[in-house]
């Protein structure tokens, strides 16, 4: 996989076959060519890809439904990235705490915030 263009779903098996850094590497020169980007474009990027990872493995099946819910309500599927990829911080950097008491994934809240995702929510937060 040469380019990467996040409005145009990538081959499922061409973006698994990839490692983690090549992923992140797309997504990164994707957005540093479409300039405009800030300090945490790495970070960014990271979230861009484990979105696109489990859109290409199926799993979980939320995120596949929200993103086509989130285009048929008017969205790009870049949008939509960005939408999902939201939701996904907002579980994740909670457990990412350096505190020892940081509370582990929450699996079926971040299930749950998927399906309840439309573009109207993310664009009224985001």
């Amino acid at each position: 996989m040469e380019l990467y263009d996040p409005d145009i779903a990538p081959v499922a098996a061409e973006w698994l076959a990839l490692s983690e850094l090549e992923r992140i590497d797309l997504v990164e020169a994707f957005h540093e060519e479409s300039g405009g980007f800030g300090q945490s474009i790495h970070l960014h990027a990271a979230l861009h890809a484990v979105v696109e990872n489990q859109l290409a493995l199926g799993e979980p099946l939320e995120a596949r439904r929200a993103l086509s819910r989130l285009v048929a309500g008017g969205s790009t599927r870049h949008e939509a990235i960005h939408a999902i990829g939201g939701v996904l911080a907002e579980f994740l950097f909670p457990t990412l705490s350096a505190e020892a008491d940081a509370p582990p994934f929450d699996t079926r809240g971040y299930l749950r915030a998927l399906s309840e995702l439309t573009i109207e929510r993310w664009r009224s937060n985001g």
